[in-house]
């Protein structure tokens, strides 16, 4: 069992609170980060006089030459080490011999882990952002594609109004806008280094925090060597954002798989994106979007998970820190692959317009229109309103739709209806009249797309 320490202790760990306790499992995959991050302390170390030049020689060959083995698959993580900081040391050891034991000079593995964590999560956090880029990119380009694909809104999944699919896409896009913006926030806040800080109280070698953090990508270093090795807010940050994505994925699934099935027939998913029944031939799954659903609970899970761990710890470091990890590398993991796999479903998705504009016009998303109509007449809007649901009803009764009345039928209910009432209840007026910010009309539309445009342009990812 290789490990750090065991100069007080007069026995071996019980092999079984060995195995409780190690984390190697897992955080291997910490491995570049662990590197990295010593490269920078070594560096550090040197410019400061604590190491001298051949020191910090040897052990930034041994330390590159342990990081091109383990990723050529020359030298194995293997689970006799209990951590990655562990297994980076020992090895280093054997490669350099006693230069290798300086390498832990002003460091505790509290701070270690804790920048091995934040280096991990800052990394999965642009690599989410960018994932988050693309889905933007895709909704930008399938609104500008749908200015005049006409479809019914919803209220309580109910047909309410007219609107276009881009206007509908254009609410999604807004979503993951703020996601993205959420990303950005958590990644400004979280970007200070917590190397140097120690077990909780700093150390009395003279090292230079400024220049390890400048060289590890860090704005500057944290300021409280407590907090620096307490701190996983980062984390549960990212989890509480990686949910909210997940829920706005997960709603636009909900409606991707109503929009899909027989009754709608609003939407063809391509065949690399769905699959079929082992019995009934006819059948096409939306399974994608059906396992997107469902994965967002399991990212739910995580930031339950942290913040339930965290919620009643005393400062600085406890092991309950160690269960930072598993689930949140689960969730990371878990929002990318449904990211990548729903831009993809939704790149390749068709529309069936025809479907959607028929669905708009029989689902009576005119009526308030038609109210709005003969208030244009000089009707009260109460009057109006009552009359357009008798008219409703009317339809209802001969299984027809407003625009499809004889204007006969239309001065039985109404004398003051005239021949523009057609134009007045088409899809194309319904949606072109609405021309308030944030409405459907193709005006207001092109402003909303060239704002999305100009977001995506100024991008905060550039150079990350």
């Amino acid at each position: 069992m290789a490990q750090l320490w065991g100069g007080r202790f007069t026995k071996e760990t019980d092999k079984l609170v060995y195995n409780f306790n190690a984390s190697i499992s897992f955080d291997r995959k910490f491995y570049k980060q662990d590197i990295e991050g010593s490269v920078a302390h070594v560096t550090m170390l040197a410019k400061q006089g604590i190491l001298t030049q051949e020191e910090k020689n040897s052990i930034l060959e041994g330390l590159h030459g342990i990081l091109q083995d383990v990723e050529s698959g020359k030298l194995e993580i293997t689970d006799e080490y209990e951590d990655i900081h562990s297994f980076v040391e020992a090895n280093l050891i054997d490669r350099i011999g006693e230069a290798g034991k300086k390498l832990h000079t002003g460091r505790s593995r509290n701070d270690q882990v804790a920048l091995d964590m934040k280096l991990y999560t800052r990394a999965e956090l642009v690599q989410t952002a960018e994932l988050v880029e693309e889905l933007l990119k895709v909704l930008l380009a399938m609104m500008e594609e749908h200015l005049d694909t006409y479809m019914p809104g919803f209220t309580h999944l109910q047909k309410a109004q007219p609107i276009t699919l881009a206007h509908h896409l254009g609410a999604y896009f807004e979503m993951f806008k703020r996601d993205m913006q959420r990303l950005q926030d958590i990644y400004e806040r979280m970007n200070y280094c917590p190397l140097g800080s120690g077990a909780l109280a700093g150390t009395t070698y003279p090292l230079d925090r400024e220049y390890t953090a400048k060289l590890l990508g860090f704005y500057g270093p944290t300021l409280n060597s407590m907090d620096s090795v307490a701190d996983r807010d980062y984390v549960i940050e990212f989890l509480a954002a990686m949910s909210t994505i997940m829920m706005h994925l997960s709603r636009f699934s909900e409606e991707i798989i109503i929009w899909n099935s027989n009754e709608y027939r609003f939407v063809e998913i391509d065949d690399a994106y769905s699959t079929g029944s082992s019995i009934m031939p006819q059948k096409k799954n939306p399974d994608i979007a059906e396992l997107v659903r469902g994965k967002t609970g399991r990212v739910y899970g995580a930031l339950t998970s942290l913040l339930t761990t965290m919620k009643g710890l005393p400062l600085a470091y406890n092991k309950d820190m160690q269960e930072d990890k598993e689930m949140a590398f689960d969730a990371m993991d878990t929002v990318k692959g449904c990211l990548a796999l729903f831009t993809g479903m939704l790149r390749t998705m068709k529309f069936r317009k025809d479907v959607m504009a028929k669905s708009a016009m029989n689902g009576f998303t005119n009526a308030t229109d038609a109210a709005d109509y003969l208030v244009g007449k000089g009707v009260p809007f109460r009057d109006a309103h009552s009359i357009i649901g008798k008219l409703v009803l009317y339809c209802i009764e001969k299984d027809t739709s407003i625009d499809a009345l004889e204007l006969s039928e239309l001065k039985e209910i109404c004398p003051v209806f005239e021949e523009d009432i057609y134009d007045a209840v088409s899809l194309k007026t319904c949606v072109e009249k609405r021309l308030t910010i944030g409405a459907p009309g193709q005006e207001m539309m092109k402003k909303a797309i060239a704002e999305g445009r100009k977001f995506l342009e100024s991008s905060w990812l550039f150079g990350k």
